[in-house]
């Protein structure tokens, strides 16, 4: 799949305000971008979750063991979507899985997630490579 090379300033600004907030695993950012109904859903996995609280818990269990990611952007159906890699520390960031993003307005409603092997059907690598330090 190929990503769109239209630009949404809108768009482009809740996506930057969603990648800030879950790479720094701020929670409270997270939800602060949420509409009151948001879901998130898995498939083909038969977990959702319906409402900024329950969102909330769910982000709250995803970074509550000091996890960390990184986002990388892609588009999914024409609509924001990020692969996630976890940060480790061996250095290597395996894929864990694709967020796509439905908004309205200038808020969240939905988040889906999908399996790592998702990854390659966005042009996304299985793994990063390790963030080199800076000297």
């Amino acid at each position: 799949m190929r990503a769109s090379r239209r630009r949404f300033p809108a768009e482009e600004a809740i996506a930057a305000k969603f990648v800030s907030a879950f790479e720094s695993a701020d929670v409270d950012a997270l939800v602060a971008l949420l509409t009151d109904d948001a879901f998130i859903s898995m498939p083909p996995l038969p977990l959702e979750y319906e409402g900024r609280a329950a969102v909330a818990g769910f982000c709250a269990a995803l970074f509550g063991t000091g996890r960390t990611f990184d986002l990388v952007p892609t588009r999914a159906n024409g609509q924001p979507a990020f692969g996630t890699y976890l940060r480790t520390h061996a250095g290597v960031r395996p894929g864990t899985g694709i967020f796509v993003l439905t908004l309205t307005g200038d808020r969240i409603c939905a988040m889906t997630r999908f399996e790592n092997t998702a990854l390659p059907s966005f042009a996304l690598p299985r793994s990063l490579p390790p963030v080199r330090k800076k000297e």
